[in-house]
């Protein structure tokens, strides 16, 4: 998609919002148990968006405490089908297919035209030395997408690192528009050791997102120093997680990027931009 020069007026309107502020605000509206205006945020939100409730594990908007209960909603057993081969790369994320391919000496594709550098969005250069030719795929998710994340391949967790930054919409105009727009947002990255070699979840945080939350050390906050943040795991209990389980969610939503083993990976047509990608689905299969 290329940048129109009104979608340059709206990103130019965007950068001066401001974002911590919102943040905070939506924080707290959405963590509200006031029953009247929870069920007011969700059923307005549902109006405006379309939720499929459905398939989420309670269905009814009354049966959440707040809102982000609701907006971090957990599925149903069954409603998705998770391929359990180990040569499946799934899906980590409901949502569309932003980009998807194999890194370029370093650099991966943000938008037609774009690029960004893997070294700047894992804030790690040995990391990225190791990932120079990795697969990867980004997932963008949509507000009304279900906004848990799960693991692609089965991996042990080595370490996280939370890096402070802007909190830029992700959405396909500022895509298109803010260069490295990934790498210069706030982000969580998460490193896993597989069996076919690193790999790397990014958590990329946007507007509105007021937090992130992972399921081996729950909610994680901004550090108020805006300094980068690593958390070992190695030597500590191991966080083992298989093909298909729950790796954390976005407190609002964002975009996931993967980097991942690139030998014999295959990408699948489900993995072309654009495409709407469901977890578990189908985006790789290694040979």
């Amino acid at each position: 998609m290329q940048a129109s020069i009104f979608d340059k007026f709206l990103v130019a309107l965007h950068r001066l919002l401001p974002a911590r502020l919102l943040g905070r605000l939506v924080y707290r509206l959405s963590r509200s148990e006031r029953r009247w205006l929870k069920n007011l945020l969700i059923r307005g939100f549902s109006g405006l968006f379309p939720v499929n409730t459905s398939e989420a594990l309670i269905a009814e908007p009354e049966g959440y405490a707040s809102f982000n209960a609701f907006f971090t909603r957990e599925l149903r057993p069954g409603a998705r089908c998770l391929d359990p081969r180990p040569e499946e790369f799934l899906s980590p994320a409901d949502g569309t297919i932003a980009q998807a391919g194999f890194a370029n000496r370093g650099r991966l594709i943000q938008a037609k035209g774009m690029d960004f550098s893997a070294a700047e969005l894992l804030g790690d250069a040995h990391l990225a030395d190791q990932l120079n030719d990795a697969a990867f795929v980004t997932v963008y998710l949509a507000p009304h997408n279900y906004h848990r994340v799960h693991m692609p391949v089965d991996g042990t967790l080595l370490r996280t690192r939370f890096i402070p930054g802007k909190l830029y919409s992700v959405n396909a105009r500022t895509t298109a528009t803010i260069p490295n727009l990934y790498a210069v947002n706030e982000r969580l990255v998460c490193e896993f050791g597989t069996p076919r070699g690193p790999c790397a979840v990014v958590l990329v945080g946007a507007i509105n997102v007021a937090s992130i939350t992972t399921a081996w050390g729950g909610e994680i906050w901004p550090p108020d120093d805006d300094v980068v943040v690593v958390s070992e795991y190695v030597g500590n209990p191991a966080v083992d997680l298989r093909q298909g389980d729950y790796l954390g969610h976005f407190n609002m939503g964002s975009t996931v990027v993967v980097l991942g083993p690139a030998a014999e990976l295959q990408w699948q047509p489900s993995a072309t931009p654009g495409e709407a990608s469901q977890v578990g689905a189908t985006l790789g299969r290694f040979r």
